[in-house]
């Protein structure tokens, strides 16, 4: 921060401020006496029959030193009155500051709770305690957010080290079955960062936008989960039609592939009739993508926590699954990074659906659009 070299205070410079007007206005006044009073009167001694009458002479120098009395008053009365109003009216400002020093202090849950009517000085007080209660909220969920990855992380690192320590202690142990065990681990470790990696970006505000069709990426994202879902005994069902938006191509891939993932790994379970439906299209001047599921009940008081990152339903936990919660988290960083809506919602029978609104762009033409 540059340095600044001190200056009069505001305070001081309002009550000089003030102090000038009284004054101004009390040297305006004697102006206004001396021109259009003291004009009038005659110079030199005037006789009558009732004695002397004073003239002008006299009369100014029983004036002046009157008005120099009064001005010298004007100016004391000026200075402290204007020191004092100029406090009052700044208090609320040095109460503003103070609370600006605690909170770069770190003291986020300090705010300002200015009391009064509305003026500016209350308008910039809750702007204030606004942005600092938001401030707070995004720092606690990014502390969170890195307690949580680094529980995440630290669980393939420590298996990863017990593995060693065992193949160093048995020398003998199948060293195949040890590798295996190795490779699996890794890839977990690796997503789990990719996916953080992800997630990151998606919170980043997009520099490149370029119209996208949904429904091809829906399209593209099927065929990508399809070798999962046909090991699980799923059946992933496409209802797409053209649904055109702007954003990120890469991103967007990724949410509706995280979506048909989800769907799949948290379905019903081996031997029974498992689906997934994605659908695509427009509705209420926005573009939408919807998946649904069958699975496990999910109860309605754990809907909104779906989507913060590493929060997973009890009942969706499985050894079998690879993932790390942060699917459903990656989708509301990417829909909130292209002004979309993310609406989840529990099925009475058990799964979810989840629907993205995106905002609508128009077909573009050309040779593109027949594409």
């Amino acid at each position: 921060m540059t340095d600044r070299r001190r200056g009069a205070s505001v305070r001081v410079r309002l009550a000089l401020s003030y102090a000038g007007v009284v004054v101004l206005t009390g040297a305006l006044i004697l102006a206004v006496v001396w021109v259009f009073l003291l004009r009038y009167v005659p110079v030199g001694n005037l006789a009558t029959t009732d004695g002397y009458v004073p003239d002008r002479s006299d009369l100014v120098r029983a004036f002046v030193p009157a008005a120099a009395a009064v001005s010298v008053a004007l100016v004391v009365v000026g200075l402290v009155g204007g020191w004092f109003l100029a406090g009052r009216v700044l208090a609320p400002l040095q109460r503003i500051t103070d609370a600006t020093r605690q909170v770069a202090a770190g003291s986020l849950a300090h705010r300002v709770a200015l009391p009064g009517r509305r003026d500016e000085f209350r308008d910039l007080a809750d702007a204030f305690d606004g942005m600092v209660g938001r401030l707070e909220a995004y720092v606690a969920e990014q502390q969170r957010f890195a307690a949580n990855a680094s529980h995440e992380l630290r669980t393939p690192l420590a298996t990863t080290r017990a593995l060693l320590e065992v193949a160093a202690r048995e020398p003998d142990r199948d060293p195949a079955g040890v590798l295996e065990r190795l490779r699996n681990v890794n890839e977990r470790a690796v997503d789990l960062t990719e996916a953080l990696l992800v997630l990151a970006r998606a919170g980043r505000e997009l520099p490149d936008r370029e119209r996208v069709d949904l429904s091809l990426l829906a399209d593209e994202a099927v065929e990508t989960v399809l070798p999962l879902a046909e090991a699980r005994g799923i059946d992933v069902e496409p209802v797409t039609a053209t649904a055109w938006t702007t954003g990120s191509t890469s991103l967007l891939l990724q949410l509706v592939t995280n979506l048909l993932q989800n769907a799949v790994v948290h379905n019903v379970g081996p031997g029974r009739d498992g689906w997934v439906r994605v659908t695509t299209g427009t509705r209420h001047g926005a573009s939408v993508v919807v998946v649904e599921n069958p699975g496990a009940v999910v109860p309605a008081a754990v809907v909104p926590t779906l989507t913060e990152p590493f929060q997973r339903v009890a009942s969706r936990r499985r050894e079998d699954d690879a993932g790390a919660g942060l699917g459903l988290a990656i989708v509301a960083a990417i829909v909130t990074s292209h002004g979309g809506t993310l609406d989840v919602a529990a099925r009475p029978e058990g799964g979810l659906v989840v629907e993205v609104a995106l905002p609508a762009a128009g077909c573009p033409a050309g040779p593109s659009s027949a594409a």
